[in-house]
């Protein structure tokens, strides 16, 4: 894929074979970022685990303490007083069956997380195929299957994103926006990898941080120094 200008420019800045320290990495990817937008910073991580084995998985879901910077629209599966308690704490969608023709049929998707109670997961189990993929399928670990829904949604506005690896082993997610600034991103990326450390599952043998980089949505990739990420 042929690279712009302001990539190129960009790419200069950073050296591939230098493992950067955290606050020298977040300084450099706002650098970097020349986009005329307020560009989202993502951070990859790539583990020491073989996630096909599900003493593995790494899953699980943190509230950022400065949030993504991107508001998460939250569809809420629930009925009688939880799905009222929901609407009460927020929730852009609530509803249950009559829902589901409008998503597996319509193709409605004008949601981010979907928070379902317990009782509902029969219904949301027939979205599985729609929703599976998109990685929106409510899950326990990451506190989207609950019967209080009202922290969930809080938790949710307040900045939880979820994490999880994909099939090569590596988390994506968002920590925030290049407005956001050194100080708020490294708040973010600290709480993110606290999380992720503590989640290292027990079958996990040898080194577990592989690799993390940073990037802003439109620069170059910036590798971090595995062995000072946490401090």
């Amino acid at each position: 894929m042929k690279k712009g200008k302001r990539y190129i420019e960009a790419a200069k800045l950073v050296d591939r074979s230098v493992l950067y320290d955290t606050q020298a990495g977040v300084d450099l990817v706002i650098q970097t970022a020349k986009a005329k937008f307020d560009e989202s910073v993502e951070a990859h991580i790539k583990l020491g685990v073989d996630g096909r084995h599900a003493d593995q998985q790494v899953r699980g879901a943190v509230v950022l303490p400065h949030g993504t910077g991107k508001k998460q629209r939250v569809l809420v599966f629930a009925k009688g007083e939880k799905a009222k308690e929901a609407e009460e704490a927020g929730a852009d969608y609530v509803g249950g069956e009559e829902l589901i023709p409008k998503i597996q049929n319509d193709g409605w998707m004008d949601f981010e997380v979907v928070v379902a109670t317990p009782d509902m997961m029969g219904v949301v189990g027939r979205l599985g195929r729609v929703l599976g993929p998109k990685g929106l399928m409510p899950n326990p670990k990451a506190g989207t299957v609950s019967m209080d829904v009202k922290k969930a949604i809080e938790d949710i506005k307040a900045g939880k994103i979820e994490y999880r690896l994909d099939k090569t082993n590596i988390i994506h997610v968002p920590i925030g926006k290049v407005s956001f600034g050194t100080e708020k991103l490294l708040d973010n990326l600290h709480t993110l990898m606290g999380a992720i450390v503590k989640a290292k599952p027990s079958a996990a043998k040898g080194q577990y941080l592989r690799s993390v980089s940073i990037s802003s949505t439109m620069g170059p990739g910036v590798k971090l120094n595995t062995m000072k990420i946490t401090e």
